[in-house]
């Protein structure tokens, strides 16, 4: 671990030197840029009684772009070095060919900070994060007789960026990233269900580690297990569907936003390719992907490229009026950036990615959304989900969900899966309730191969003739 900060363009090639091989990289390019990156991680996994796992990792390198028409040429290494910038800018320039591009002007600059750049790492010692899981193991089994296995994760990372663009414009970011899970398995009469609960942001382990802070974390995975415990197994059939809000904001994000960024969208291979304008969802319906929220973990003060991140609205009152782009294509779609150019690493070339993406709320009290459901499920947790990005069908597993019966919340249901497309629900949907929500900091997205950390959230939503999975009521 080091507290030198990254300054690879000062440290470990010659600004000059560097500026001149972008510019010849570029030249007759629409766009492109230099990405250097420094990323440092730890995770800390308390299994069981014991300490399982104690990682570290660290990284560094660049990635070195060329754009021309729908061309991209991309190089990258592991070795911050001149020569290695030189290679790169061979294989990168293959993309240019005999040029003929006008090279886009640069992203507006901006001095906002959405986050500190403290490494969260290095804000706790190794001993104390070791002694915090297992005073979360003991708190949980003391909790509760039935508590059989408990997991508990700590996690910490730090991302250092900088990019350099041909017009000489340069700037940094760094990003911090911290988090808590705690896994919880009871037992009863044999039988065993699981909980879990998290969260975290950009920011550093003091919430983690604080006592109350786990403790609530730790109260809520078992909780969640318990409710298992007694769940009855789900019906099966086309019912209608409550989602409560913050984290079940996760299906929006997987049915709809994927289909809302911009290169599926210039493809026409989202099913809202065409749509701009008209009606795609219910009234009152509104959508936006907004990177400006502050410690969120969506959160991004500049995009990959360099584009401030800010709030775009995708669907206003039911109506298309938006995508997420990157500078590639919002070029060729003749629209502008939006701060969604995104990339997991150096070693990957940006696209069209989600950052906090929410579904506002409306103005129903949510128990009276609730006691409009004659016969349905109530879904306030999520599990893994499959969407198909070219049609929008979708298929969730719910964590922790509940019977409906004349307005009644009744007993928890187990196996319950959502089945249905993001189209179809968008136009579906009854009832918004005003307790809109975000994901306690959660969420990863992926997307052809690449992961980046995002956010969700929504209020207490009702959706009418979902398939739901199960068993046979």
């Amino acid at each position: 671990m080091t507290d030198t900060p990254f300054r690879p363009l000062e440290d470990a090639l010659d600004p000059d030197a560097t500026l001149a091989t972008l510019r010849g990289t570029l030249r007759g390019a629409d766009d492109g840029e230099l990405f250097l990156e420094r990323r440092r991680a730890e995770a800390l996994v308390f299994d069981d009684g014991r300490l399982r796992t104690a990682s570290y990792d660290a990284a560094e390198g660049f990635g070195l772009r060329a754009v021309r028409g729908e061309a991209t040429g991309y190089a990258h290494s592991s070795e911050i070095s001149a020569a290695a910038l030189g290679r790169g800018a061979e294989t990168a320039r293959l993309a240019v060919r005999d040029g003929g591009g006008t090279l886009a002007p640069p992203p507006p600059r901006t001095n906002r900070r959405l986050y500190t750049d403290a490494d969260p790492i290095a804000g706790a010692a190794f001993p104390a994060k070791v002694d915090t899981l297992r005073e979360i193991d003991a708190y949980a089994r003391d909790l509760d007789p039935r508590v059989v296995q408990v997991t508990a994760t700590i996690a910490a990372s730090c991302q250092e960026i900088e990019i350099l663009r041909a017009d000489g414009s340069h700037l940094r970011d760094v990003r911090p990233m911290s988090r808590l899970n705690v896994s919880v398995i009871v037992e009863q009469d044999g039988r065993r269900e699981q909980g879990t609960a998290g969260g975290g942001g950009r920011g550093g382990l003091e919430g983690a580690l604080d006592a109350a802070g786990w403790q609530a974390r730790t109260q809520e995975a078992l909780r969640i297990a318990l409710v298992n415990l007694r769940a009855e197994p789900a019906p099966a059939g086309v019912m209608d569907v409550v989602l409560g809000p913050g984290w079940p904001g996760i299906l929006l994000h997987e049915a709809v936003g994927h289909g809302l960024e911009g290169d599926f969208n210039r493809k026409g291979s989202s099913a809202f390719a065409g749509l701009m304008g008209s009606r795609v969802a219910a009234p009152g319906v509104t959508v936006v992907d907004d990177g400006t929220l502050p410690d969120r973990r969506g959160s991004i003060t500049v995009d990959d490229e360099g584009t401030p991140s800010r709030r775009n609205v995708l669907i206003e009152d039911g109506i298309l009026v938006g995508l997420m782009q990157d500078r590639q294509n919002a070029r060729l779609m003749g629209t502008e950036a939006t701060g969604n150019g995104r990339r997991e690493s150096y070693a990957h070339a940006p696209m069209p990615r989600m950052t906090n993406t929410l579904m506002l709320g409306g103005d129903a009290n949510p128990a009276d959304i609730l006691a409009d459901l004659d016969d349905g499920i109530y879904a306030v947790g999520f599990g893994g989900g499959q969407v198909d990005i070219t049609n929008g069908k979708f298929v969730f597993s719910c964590t922790e969900a509940y019977r409906v019966r004349n307005g009644r919340v009744g007993a928890p249901v187990k196996g319950a899966t959502l089945i249905g497309d993001g189209a179809t629900a968008l136009q579906s949907i009854r009832g918004l309730g005003n307790d809109m929500a975000l994901d306690p900091g959660i969420g990863n997205c992926g997307k052809a191969g690449q992961w980046v950390p995002v956010g969700v959230g929504q209020p207490t939503v009702m959706i009418g003739g979902l398939t739901v999975g199960g068993s046979a009521a």
